[in-house]
Parts: C-alpha cells; sequence; structure tokens
C-alpha cells in the first residue's frame, strides 16, 4: 500500500478512534475502560502527528530500538491476553443443575440497566426460564447518578419479563465484584440453600474473573452463564477486563495491592459512583 495511503487510512483510524472516545462519555459511565480509549487515540493522534521524528527514533538509535522491541512484546502479550479473555469466558459453563442464579450488577442510567447490564439480564432471564426452580439473586448497590439500587433495578426488569417474584431477591448493598458473591452466599446460606454450587450471569469477557471471584467466596462448584457484549461497549471492556485479570493474577484481587494507588481507576465505581452506606 502506497505510504500516502497508509498514512490517509492511520487519519481515519485516529478521527474515528476519537469519536467512539467522545461517544462513550455519553452513554457509558467513566472507567478505566473508557480512559484506555482516549489513551489509544491519544498515543495514535501523537504519532499521526510527528511519525517521522518518531520512526528515526525508533529505528534509528540503540535506545529507540530497545523501546520498539518492549513495545512489541508488550503489544504481543496484551494481544494474547486479549485472547484469553475472550475464550476463558466460555470455559466453565452453567449446566442446569445448580439451585441459585446470581445475577451480577453493572451500572443503571436513573433506573434503567445499562447495555451491558442489560445483555446480562438477558441471559439470566433465559436461564431461569428454562430452569424454573431456581433461585435468583441480582446484586448491586446504588450508584452516584442511579435512582435505585441495581439489585432492585434488575428484580423489577425480570419480574416485568414473568419471572414470579417469588423467585428473586434483590441484594442491594454491594458495590463490587467480590461482594457481589459474598452478600449473595450469605443470602442462600439463610435460604438453607447449598451455596457451593450456583451459576452466575455475566458478560462472557468477565466470566474468567467472576469465577474466580465466586469460588474465593465459597462457591466451590460456580459456572458461568455468560452473556453477550453490546458492540458499543466492546473495546473499553476488553481493554480494561485484560488489565483486571493481569492484576488479579498478582495480587488475587481488584481492590487490593501494593499498586491500588496507582490503579484505583479500576474501582472508580467504589469511590465515586456508589452512595455511601
Amino acid at each position: 500500500m502506497p505510504r500516502g495511503a497508509l498514512r490517509m487510512a492511520g487519519t481515519v483510524l485516529v478521527v474515528l478512534l476519537a469519536l467512539y472516545a467522545v461517544f462513550l462519555a455519553f452513554v457509558a459511565s467513566f472507567n478505566l475502560g473508557n480512559l484506555l480509549v482516549w489513551v489509544l487515540a491519544a498515543a495514535l493522534a501523537l504519532y499521526r502527528v510527528f511519525y517521522r521524528p518518531v520512526n528515526a527514533w525508533l529505528t534509528g538509535t540503540l535506545p529507540g530500538r530497545v523501546a520498539l522491541g518492549v513495545l512489541g512484546l508488550g503489544a504481543a502479550l496484551y494481544g494474547a491476553l486479549l485472547v484469553f479473555v475472550a475464550v476463558s469466558g466460555h470455559a466453565a459453563p452453567a449446566n442446569g443443575s445448580e439451585q441459585a442464579l446470581i445475577v451480577l450488577g453493572a451500572g443503571l442510567r436513573g433506573d434503567k440497566p445499562s447495555l451491558v447490564l442489560r445483555c446480562r439480564l438477558d441471559a439470566a432471564y433465559e436461564y431461569a426460564a428454562a430452569h424454573p426452580t431456581v433461585l435468583i439473586v441480582t446484586t448491586g448497590g446504588q450508584g452516584r447518578g442511579e435512582t435505585v439500587p441495581e439489585g432492585q433495578a434488575m428484580r423489577d426488569d425480570l419480574i416485568a419479563r414473568g419471572i414470579a417474584p417469588e423467585r428473586i431477591i434483590a441484594e442491594c448493598r454491594s458495590t463490587s465484584t467480590e461482594e457481589n458473591f459474598a452478600f449473595a452466599r450469605a443470602i442462600l446460606l439463610e435460604r438453607g440453600l447449598p451455596a457451593e454450587s450456583a451459576a452466575y450471569a455475566t458478560n462472557a469477557f468477565h466470566c474468567y474473573r467472576a469465577g474466580r471471584y465466586a469460588r474465593m467466596a465459597g462457591f466451590a462448584a460456580a459456572r458461568a452463564v455468560p452473556a453477550k457484549t453490546p458492540w458499543q461497549s466492546a473495546l473499553p471492556c476488553y481493554l480494561r477486563e485484560a488489565l483486571a485479570v493481569l492484576y488479579y493474577w498478582v495480587f488475587r484481587r481488584v481492590d487490593g495491592g501494593p499498586l491500588q494507588g496507582a490503579v484505583g481507576l479500576m474501582s472508580l465505581q467504589r469511590l465515586f459512583f456508589y452512595k455511601s452506606r
């Protein structure tokens, strides 16, 4: 491809990514994934403007070649991590023997489920309709800008779809995936249900990490009901989840570890988006 065409393609990519970042600012709550889209757009824009001196330094100097190698290796590893996140979401699907289904929260727009949460509710409804004896626990506290707790809005949504109200319990205090499972487990134990085995509904990109947190909370045989990811949110969701998985592998949690101060954006919902209890 001629260099002129490559430069034009690069310009178009930068413009589209910048427009997408602006779009996310209006349709989604701010989080690390959205920030990564902004950072990616800014990095590509700077490279598009200064590509000549940048290329000269990367290919013509020893430090530049070292930096290029590190960047290439990092990009390859990050790409492999993204593939792992995409594939692992379908590795341990629910088999229908579970007595409880835990639906993980994902934010509201007022009292309406976000696009990501809508997909989780779609998957939860299909599973609940196919297994009419399963008890459902909808989880999530009330965030800034939300008029009701996530757990309550999710319960209302499933009832409106035809699921019997007595089958659904709303957990309305949790502010993280870890708390989703811990508080849901307490509810199940209070009802005398075995807490070792349960299904959990979340987007496929989130299933791997959610499964690990489920086991940490005491669900020894937790299995996933993977939901789709809306195309509008796919890029930030996967970019963020890849880093969250890496952070989990190192520290075994997202809301702790020695780098928490540097990666606090990974749990901004706890700091800024949830009301004090």
